[in-house]
């Protein structure tokens, strides 16, 4: 008989996971995009071309934030044992997720008329309304597309076979990441509309499929390395090739390179063993203490982090930080952590106000 799935991590590990991809998600906006045309490629200094393969190393890094996320949430969600109503899963979501969006959309929304000085419409209310007030608000989306799915995917897994769940998980793939692929390559590919498993569905899957799989360690870090060379490797050749914003095919979240990373990132993050007081939930030490506020306050931290990022490399405050002023190779970690501290120093702040307690975070 097939052995059935093992959905139960240990606390640690969501917590942990939740605070890596936290921290990449902020690295992602803290550093940006470096677009280069072959002609820059190739009149790079050596010192120059190190920094900017350095600064796409941290970018392929950085993009296993958002794959950790979905992963995460899919096995927070998907397990059989849950057994809600429509009504009630639903009504958990718009509390965890609606009112910090509804929150948070109507700061985005004074941050673009006030600050940016942005024109002032109804259309681009509209606008903001329906696809996001601000760039991260995607993401959000994302969620609230799988969580339209996640009462039937639920009745899925619990009665699905690992096989099954991998046939699926290999359909998703071909769909999202073989297809692009080989449309990179050549122009004759087979038909987009055979395979129809698309979006981020299968990351959310990958979640629960993952939580019962073991390996070591040194070939979890092994692989995932190989995937961040390859995004990176991959990156530099479609650079010198002059293709423009195709440059950045493999990192994308979807690409073949970027899900054996973030795939091998889950795996590697579940090897690493809770400290004896977190297990015994005894006095937990300084890195327990950390990793537990940023999970507990994800969320905020994910909706304010671009207002500090910018009020930070725009000198809204009297000194900037940003690419023209510190070199990226340091700038950019750095902006990450002063990012993240501040951005959770705004919503332990935000917390403290009992009526915005529940909805900022």
């Amino acid at each position: 008989m097939e052995r059935r799935f093992q959905f139960k991590l240990h606390d640690f590990h969501v917590d942990l996971i939740r605070t890596v991809a936290m921290i990449a998600v902020v690295m992602v906006h803290a550093i940006g995009r470096w677009p280069v045309t072959s002609q820059e490629l190739s009149q790079f200094s050596a010192l120059g071309m190190v920094n900017w393969v350095v600064v796409i190393v941290y970018q392929c890094f950085a993009m296993l934030g958002v794959p950790l996320f979905l992963m995460l949430t899919g096995y927070l969600l998907l397990q059989p044992d849950k057994n809600e109503g429509l009504g009630v899963f639903f009504r958990k979501r718009f509390i965890r997720i609606g009112l910090p969006l509804i929150f948070w959309t109507v700061i985005y929304f004074i941050w673009d008329f006030s600050v940016l000085k942005l024109p002032f419409s109804a259309g681009a209310i509209l606008q903001g309304v329906l696809n996001g007030a601000y760039s991260q608000f995607w993401y959000i989306h994302v969620l609230l597309g799988l969580y339209l799915l996640t009462p039937l995917l639920r009745v899925i897994i619990a009665h699905a076979s690992q096989t099954l769940i991998k046939y699926f998980v290999v359909l998703w793939i071909i769909s999202v990441s073989v297809i692009p692929f080989l449309n990179l390559l050549s122009p004759f590919i087979p038909s987009k509309n055979i395979f129809t498993i698309v979006g981020f569905v299968g990351y959310f899957v990958l979640g629960v499929y993952l939580s019962s799989v073991q390996i070591r360690r040194r070939t979890a870090l092994a692989f995932m390395l190989l995937g961040i060379a390859l995004a990176t490797l991959g990156t530099y050749v479609l650079a010198a090739f002059d293709v423009g914003k195709g440059m950045y095919f493999f990192q994308e979240y979807l690409s073949l390179t970027m899900i054996l990373a973030s795939v091998m990132a889950f795996l590697l993050l579940l090897t690493i063993k809770p400290s004896v007081s977190f297990q015994q939930e005894t006095k937990p030490s300084l890195f327990g203490k950390f990793i537990k506020v940023i999970s507990q306050n994800t969320l905020g931290i994910y909706f304010v982090h671009v207002i500090v990022i910018e009020t930070i490399q725009w000198g809204l405050l009297g000194f900037a930080l940003n690419r023209e002023i510190l070199n990226p190779v340091v700038g950019a970690p750095l902006l990450m952590v002063i990012t993240l501290f501040i951005s959770l120093g705004i919503i332990l702040l935000l917390k403290k106000i009992p009526k915005l307690k529940k909805i900022v975070t």
